[in-house]
C-alpha cells in the first residue's frame, strides 16, 4: 500500500503517525496541512490503493517555482486529499491499519470533525472539541489528559427522547471513517486516539487553527508563541472570486 519516494524504506518506528479523516469542513485535513507547512515536512511516500478517487496534482506546499510544479497524489504520508470510493472504507481501513502495525509506529492521531447540528443536549455545553482514545493509550496517556482537562467524546442514546432506557452509543456523524478506525484500535489494541471538533461546513479556516492548536498543546509539534505557516494551496481554497464582468 505504502510506496516510498525514497531510495531506501522510511523508518517509521516508534514514530508519532497524525493524519486526518476526510470529515465535515476537511478539518482534519487542513490541520495537517498547517502542520506540514509549518514543520517543512518533507514527502517520504505515497499509498497506492484503488480505494481513493484518482486525483494528480501540483505541490500543495511549494515554496518557490522550483518545487511547485512537483506532482503529488491523493494520499501522501500523513495527508490524505480525496475522498473514499463507495463501498470501500473497509477496505481501506483493513490496508491503513496493516501499514500502521508494520510501520511501528508508538501512536496514531487522528484529527477529525463532526456535524455540529447534530449534536445531543450534552454535548452543546463547553468546548466544540472533542476526543477519544483506545485503552491501551489512554493507559500511558493518563496523566496528560488528566492535566489538559480535555472533554471525552459523549455517548449518545440512538434515538434521544424516545427510548430513555435505550444504551448510548459512539455517534460521529459526517466523521467518515473516524469511528471505524477507532472501534478497529479498541477491538486490535492499536494506540490510536482521535480528536475532533463539531463544525458546520463553510469557511473551516478557524476550526483548523483551533484543532491544530488543540493537539499543540499534547504534542508541543511547535512553540505556543509560533505561527502556523500557511500553505500557498490555501489561497485557493475559495476559487479566484467572481468575475468583475459579470457586473
Amino acid at each position: 500500500m505504502f510506496i516510498s519516494s525514497q531510495d531506501s524504506p522510511a523508518a517509521f518506528k516508534d514514530f508519532t503517525l497524525v493524519m486526518p479523516a476526510v470529515a465535515v469542513g476537511n478539518v482534519g485535513q487542513l490541520a495537517v496541512d498547517l502542520i506540514v507547512s509549518t514543520l517543512n515536512m518533507s514527502r517520504v511516500g505515497y499509498f497506492h490503493t484503488d480505494c481513493l478517487i484518482p486525483m494528480a496534482g501540483n505541490n500543495p506546499y511549494a515554496s518557490g517555482k522550483e518545487d511547485a510544479e512537483e506532482l503529488h497524489t491523493p494520499a501522501e504520508g500523513v495527508q490524505i486529499q480525496r475522498s473514499l470510493v463507495i463501498m470501500r472504507s473497509k477496505k481501506f481501513r483493513q490496508q491503513l491499519k496493516s501499514w500502521i502495525k508494520a510501520s511501528g509506529f508508538s501512536r496514531t492521531v487522528v484529527l477529525s470533525s463532526s456535524h455540529a447540528y447534530q449534536r445531543d443536549d450534552q454535548q452543546l455545553q463547553g468546548t466544540s472539541l472533542r476526543y477519544l482514545m483506545t485503552p491501551s493509550l489512554l493507559a500511558a496517556s493518563a496523566d496528560a489528559l488528566k492535566e489538559l482537562g480535555w472533554r471525552e467524546m459523549e455517548r449518545i442514546p440512538a434515538f434521544p427522547g424516545v427510548d430513555a432506557d435505550a444504551e448510548p452509543r459512539l455517534c460521529i456523524p459526517g466523521g467518515g471513517i473516524t469511528k471505524g478506525l477507532y472501534t478497529d484500535g479498541c477491538a486490535e489494541d492499536l494506540p490510536l486516539a482521535v480528536l475532533l471538533l463539531f463544525c458546520s461546513e463553510g469557511d473551516n479556516i478557524p476550526d483548523a487553527f483551533a484543532l491544530v492548536n488543540h493537539l499543540n498543546d499534547w504534542l508541543h509539534l511547535e512553540e505556543p508563541s509560533s505561527k502556523w505557516k500557511i500553505p500557498t494551496s490555501w489561497s485557493l481554497l475559495f476559487g479566484s472570486g467572481i468575475p468583475p464582468a459579470l457586473f
